[in-house]
């Protein structure tokens, strides 16, 4: 049976426009046809160096790009919670550094570069949001991210949840970005008002403030499109990866989108050596002229399997559809790669990332970019947190009351039980902690810590 009636009704009446619904309808014919959104490794070719360009060579160019703050706007990715660090809210209001959120943060790096800043919230974060935006000024745009259907694997129906009917939708993914812009009325907006170049990233990725030098290339270039890409290390070998199409275009190629017989050459960070940091360059007026000559954006498409309560693993099996921002370097003629320096790219996505973000390693500078700490004259230090006790964000604040521990002279902190810190404690070399009674151990305050501590 034909479902995609069905959708379409169920989009409409929930209030999505046209182009979502246009979007939504070629995903899941392409569903129907048995695609799984897979890229293969006979379709793609890896990267050279040579084909992407070195951001060490473009310093010359960051004066040409301050010229053009003022024609630039920085859109923040804020659709996420959190959840899996534990919290209830937005994720851009989580305390990161010096008693300052994330969007604390951002708001005051546009500020000092005057150029715009926008949101795309989700439906989850939009009113939270808009209640602490309601003090900043100048004030921040926002519009809304869409939602898809969830589609049941079973007989590809719409799924449908009683319990909680906010369970059948799903995000889009971050390739939404684009047909939200739309949608919502900013991308007219921008450009009437002179902006025409967008700097898109995440919001928990203090790393990726508006860089004049990368501003600078891409006026140059006269670029419609631009990804920052860096050096894949064996932590990021999962991370989607830049590769070539037979056409010559650039084409992302995500974990979810790799046959699970190609992992292995997926994951080999000296074939596929570039990651996307999803930090991209767009010209708005190109983004409009692929608007003008499509019915929705040809994104590829992802597919998710997960189940419609994703709490429930015994609720009925799901595909999300989904699509990524970074893939949209496949449509457009002359897009540009960036091979970045890994400070462009901090991402928070566990509370041992957090830790290291609060710790002495970083600093906010007086243009409230984050950068690390001329004191430390090393690699950052590996941080490994036991999950049961410092995997939310409410437990680890508890475990450092007075803060986080010294980190600048420290190579590796490996934690392993309930460990409590007191205050002023330092971190030096190699540190392993071992809690191996049933009870919290407590540091005392000023301690400085080497080797391995074991409490039994």
């Amino acid at each position: 049976m034909d479902y995609l009636a069905q959708f379409k009704a169920k989009m409409a009446a929930a209030g999505l426009a046209p182009v979502v619904i246009d979007t939504f309808s070629r995903y899941y014919r392409e569903l129907q046809s048995g695609e799984k959104g897979f890229i293969a490794n006979r379709d793609i070719a890896p990267i050279t160096p040579d084909e992407v360009t070195d951001y060490k060579r473009l310093a010359p160019l960051a004066a040409k790009g301050a010229r053009y703050f003022s024609k630039t706007v920085m859109i923040r990715l804020n659709g996420g919670l959190g959840t899996g660090m534990g919290l209830q809210g937005p994720k851009s209001l989580l305390s990161v550094k010096n008693g300052r959120t994330f969007l604390d943060i951002i708001h005051a790096q546009t500020a000092v570069q005057q150029t715009r800043l926008c949101l795309m919230n989700s439906f989850s974060t939009d009113a939270a949001t808009l209640k602490v935006l309601r003090g900043k000024t100048p004030l921040p745009g926002t519009f809304l991210q869409h939602r898809f259907p969830k589609v049941l694997q079973e007989s590809l129906a719409p799924a449908t949840w009683t319990p909680n009917p906010d369970h059948e939708w799903n995000p889009p993914g971050h390739g939404d970005v684009f047909t939200a812009l739309l949608t919502s009325g900013c991308l007219h907006e921008l450009l009437k008002s002179g902006i025409q170049y967008a700097f898109i990233a995440n919001i928990d990725n203090l790393g990726a403030m508006v860089d004049p030098t990368l501003l600078g290339y891409f006026v140059r270039q006269k670029s419609p499109f631009m990804m920052e890409v860096a050096q894949k290390t064996p932590g990021d070998k999962k991370g989607g990866h830049l590769a070539k199409l037979p056409n010559g275009r650039f084409v992302l190629r995500e974990v979810a989108q790799c046959p699970a017989d190609e992992l292995e050459a997926f994951t080999d960070i000296n074939v596929f050596r570039y990651f996307n940091t999803n930090n991209i360059w767009i010209d708005l007026k190109a983004l409009k002229q692929i608007f003008e000559s499509e019915s929705s954006l040809p994104l590829p498409m992802i597919v998710n399997p997960k189940t419609v309560d994703p709490r429930d693993s015994n609720s009925p099996p799901v595909f999300q559809i989904e699509s990524a921002m970074g893939a949209a370097i496949s449509l457009f003629d002359g897009a540009q790669a960036v091979c970045v320096p890994r400070t462009r790219f901090m991402p928070v996505k566990k509370c041992a990332d957090l830790m290291l973000i609060r710790s002495d390693c970083y600093r906010l500078k007086d243009d409230h970019a984050l950068s690390r700490a001329a004191s430390v004259k090393t690699m950052l230090p590996k941080i490994d947190l036991d999950g049961r006790y410092y995997g939310k964000v409410d437990d680890f604040d508890d475990r450092f009351p007075a803060g986080v521990p010294s980190l600048k002279n420290c190579r590796s902190l490996e934690i392993q039980g309930d460990v409590h810190f007191g205050q002023n404690i330092v971190c030096q070399g190699e540190i392993r902690l071992a809690n191996n009674t049933p009870k919290p151990v407590t540091l005392a305050d000023g301690l400085i810590l080497e080797g391995v501590t074991e409490f039994n």
